[in-house]
């Protein structure tokens, strides 16, 4: 029974004005880890490049400084200063401290944003320490700063100007993003260069002054020159088509290129926003371009009667491909904005691409000639790997019933509070299924490295023992029967020695996921464990230590001889008790969540390292070098 004798309306909790956001920071950026660090930064740019859009700003400014804040600059027209007609306050003040106050609801100022939950600017000045606001506009220079999100003073008249100009400087906070306030300079450098392919005629400058870096993005032809800078180290077949056109109330942009790799890279936008899970422009992109070449390999006689339509999948391999749109009011599936719903693009994508490349192939006959035999050689592929698969699975038909011998499963049944640890030889399976949590955890072992999938056929790829167990104690099947509803597991984490044949064993099976499960690195579901490399002793204390600067410090401190000292080469050398201690334990285990910020980065970095080439791989190495810490020989 319910207990109502204490449950009255003083119980309930108002939280005011940008309490919530301190309080549950996850609902309204995702995390609070180092990726979601850098989602502040994106919420301020964000609105710069709304303003850039609009055609109200051509240059942006992100400054990082030694002092861990962030500076974002823009010659847009920004933040109203006049007294807020609800508020009281200073429309400065009301944007920065009221959340889902914003003229993108309704004030008619922008005819497209990617900006689309009112929380923007005022959800990073609830997360910072401190927070200034410079605003030029009207011959004046306006001010205002806030602590903790509580403004220190009414906003103020400090200077003269002659130009438009808005600066926002945040110091992130430290009791929020417990793991880091430090910005990486690589990662917003990438994120403001795509910025910039999609925004023509924009100058965007990164400025790091604490290591004095500089970076400026200006491209001409947008997402045009964005596929030539995928395609750089490809070798083409032809010249990027390009299309713009903006078709009932949706702008268009879309770039491709054929290459003579045989794979695909296919990114779009929505108002300058990644959709990673496509949606309706990307589908009937697929389907205008299978169309297209369809009708002209029929016409020209290349497609017989007796002969069956290339698919969907058929045309897209070899194609690299950037489509970006501009829609007054789209409409995501889900908040993350990762899939477009609107249908009203399905029509304006068609219409801009199908038209324009029906007739750029016409007038290149040559270049369709190489186009079609691409084609036509992806579609022999993909029936080779189909009946390959087929085969595979029919064998497998008994198997898929029962899990692998060696799977040590764990009790609980919900998927959410289940953990798959993939760990190297049968010594560290027997240590990890003895000290693991048997309610939660499972631990399924490896026969030695399993197949490198980068460069392996799709039918050996099925037949391979270890990638067949794992695919098994998934659940989720693989290729075109691949459902992440049926993950049985919601952590999978990988547990390698920390030597060099664990570092290969580890990226064996990060290029399996990306190549074939890729879906379970999107969700977040795949993860790095962190075993300790040392473990430090002196006397009846003992100390486990992840890195060698840390294990430099506790020698220092305490004054540790070096015959004390372990290394740990492998999991085996733990006992059950060490394992559990040190690398399984949700309370003191230290993890690597995997992500993927950058598709084609990571797409360039498993070429080099897997393919059969090795000067890539040499020059990789050496470049890098200098960065290892913990080298392993």
């Amino acid at each position: 029974m319910t207990d109502n004798q204490n449950y009255w309306a003083e119980n309930i909790q108002v939280l005011e004005w940008l309490e919530p956001v301190r309080k549950r920071p996850w609902m309204y950026i995702g995390s609070t880890d180092e990726r979601w660090l850098h989602h502040l930064v994106w919420e301020i740019v964000d609105n710069s490049i709304d303003e850039a859009m609009a055609w109200y700003c051509d240059t942006i400014t992100v400054t990082l400084w030694e002092d861990w804040s962030c500076t974002v600059e823009d010659n847009g027209r920004w933040i109203p200063v006049e007294k807020h007609h609800q508020t009281g306050k200073s429309t400065l003040e009301t944007i920065l401290t009221v959340l889902h106050a914003g003229w993108k609801f309704g004030w008619g100022w922008y005819k497209v944003s990617g900006w689309l939950h009112g929380v923007w600017s005022s959800v990073v000045n609830a997360l910072s320490t401190k927070l200034e606001a410079w605003v030029h506009r009207d011959g004046k220079i306006y001010y205002q700063t806030f602590e903790l999100w509580i403004s220190q003073g009414d906003i103020e008249v400090i200077g003269k100007t002659n130009h438009t100009w808005t600066i926002i400087r945040f110091y992130p906070d430290a009791s929020i993003f417990k793991i880091s306030t430090i910005f990486d300079y690589k990662t917003i450098k990438n994120r403001l260069r795509q910025q910039a392919y999609l925004t023509k005629w924009i100058t965007l400058y990164l400025i790091d002054e604490r290591s004095g870096e500089k970076y400026k993005y200006f491209f001409e032809w947008g997402v045009k020159s964005y596929v030539n800078f995928l395609n750089k180290k490809e070798d083409t077949i032809w010249e990027v088509f390009y299309v713009e056109k903006e078709y009932k109330d949706i702008y268009v942009e879309v770039s491709m290129q054929y290459n003579k790799e045989f794979s695909n890279n296919i990114i779009s936008f929505v108002n300058n926003i990644h959709t990673p899970e496509w949606g309706t422009h990307l589908t009937w992109f697929r389907m205008a371009l299978t169309r297209t070449i369809n009708k002209y390999a029929r016409d020209k006689g290349i497609l017989k009667e007796k002969d069956q339509n290339l698919t969907n999948d058929d045309v897209i391999e070899w194609l690299t491909c950037v489509i970006s749109i501009k829609v007054v009011d789209p409409q995501f599936e889900w908040q993350t904005k990762g899939k477009l719903w609107t249908p009203e693009a399905r029509w304006s994508v068609d219409a801009v691409f199908a038209e324009k490349f029906l007739e750029f192939l016409e007038e290149d006959p040559s270049t369709a000639k190489k186009i079609i035999e691409k084609v036509f050689l992806a579609a022999k592929a993909r029936l080779a790997a189909r009946a390959a698969r087929d085969t595979v699975i029919r064998k497998w038909a008994l198997e898929w019933m029962t899990l692998p011998g060696k799977l040590s499963d764990c009790s609980s049944k919900d998927p959410i509070s289940s953990e798959l640890y993939i760990v190297e030889g049968d010594s560290a399976w027997g240590s990890a299924k003895q000290g693991r949590d048997r309610e939660h955890q499972a631990i399924l072992p490896l026969k030695g490295k399993i197949l490198n999938t980068e460069q392996a056929r799709i039918d050996k790829i099925f037949w391979n023992q270890e990638i067949k167990n794992m695919i098994i104690a998934l659940g989720t099947s693989i290729w075109e029967s691949f459902d992440i509803s049926k993950l049985r597991y919601h952590r999978i984490i990988i547990m390698t020695d920390a030597d060099v044949d664990g570092a290969h064993i580890r990226t064996l099976l990060l290029t399996f996921f990306f190549r074939y499960l890729k879906e379970v690195i999107v969700w977040g579901y795949l993860y790095i464990a962190q075993p300790p490399l040392y473990k430090l002793s002196k006397g009846k204390k003992s100390w486990y230590v992840y890195d060698e600067e840390n294990k430099e410090k506790i020698i220092r401190e305490e004054w540790i001889v070096w015959e004390n000292i372990q290394r740990y080469k492998g999991l085996w050398e733990m006992n059950p008790e060490q394992l559990w201690e040190t690398t399984m334990d949700p309370t003191t285990r230290k993890m690597y969540k995997v992500w993927i910020d950058d598709a084609q980065a990571a797409d360039e970095i498993f070429k080099i390292l897997m393919w059969d080439e090795v000067a890539p791989r040499r020059r990789f190495i050496q470049s890098r070098a200098k960065d290892v810490k913990n080298l392993d020989v």
